[in-house]
């Protein structure tokens, strides 16, 4: 993850679109607190710092470790369901393909709500569609896939007011969806299950990561109609 992050089409379009979001619906202060729950290792906190103090959570000291390798320092090992963060005292929650791997997702979403503050913004990033579970989901430790009705009820259950919410990368869920169908027909691999992550030829790369910005401006002014994850733009009232 952290040799593909900067450069991968599907790493570079998301944080991008996560960036904008951040802009378009953040809370109108100055200073924003900014904490990025699940944050991997650490290509998204370089992204969301023009917009105030970013906070990266993780549970993998591993994954803190290459957060640091980009020159970040304020990390905190935690789990996402069991968060150090003093009550109503960030600004913006990102939990960006996080939730699917934390059993209680319900208890999870209500601690970001805890640690928000009135107003507060949360961005949401899962993958959809549990008719995709393959070995690359496996591979992730992921728990499920979402579809719409549960990424919803979960986060209103937490008492979020759900600005939107809509699926994500359809032009390529043809294909994607194809490899997974293949992935299935073949004999399985022995040994742990390994990802679908491969890093294309440079140019073929680009043109992924154009396709997806192209998806991102349609999404940024309505909602596309399937796709291979969900994001939601949630208040904490």
């Amino acid at each position: 993850m952290f040799e593909l992050e900067d450069t991968y089409w599907w790493f570079a379009a998301r944080r991008e679109l996560v960036a904008e979001l951040v802009r378009r619906h953040r809370p109108r202060r100055p200073n924003l607190v900014i904490l990025d729950v699940g944050c991997g290792t650490g290509a998204t906190l370089g992204a969301l710092e023009q917009f105030g103090t970013v906070v990266g959570i993780d549970r993998s000291a591993a994954a803190l470790g290459y957060c640091r390798a980009r020159n970040q320092r304020r990390l905190v090992q935690a789990r996402g369901e069991e968060l150090p963060i003093a009550s109503a005292s960030v600004d913006v929650v990102t939990a960006l393909d996080l939730l699917e791997h934390i059993r209680d997702d319900a208890g999870a979403s209500a601690e970001f709500a805890r640690v928000l503050r009135p107003g507060g913004l949360l961005v949401v990033t899962v993958p959809a569609l549990p008719g995709l579970w393959s070995e690359h989901d496996e591979a992730l430790d992921h728990l499920r896939r979402y579809r719409a009705t549960r990424l919803r009820r979960v986060l209103s259950s937490a008492g979020f007011r759900i600005e939107r919410l809509s699926p994500l990368i359809t032009a390529l869920l043809p294909p994607i969806a194809g490899l997974r169908l293949v992935q299935r027909a073949l004999p399985r691999r022995s040994g742990a299950p390994q990802t679908a992550f491969i890093l294309p030829p440079a140019p073929v790369n680009r043109m992924l990561t154009e396709l997806l910005r192209l998806e991102s401006r349609w999404l940024l002014r309505r909602n596309l109609p399937v796709g291979v994850s969900l994001m939601a733009v949630a208040r904490k009232p």
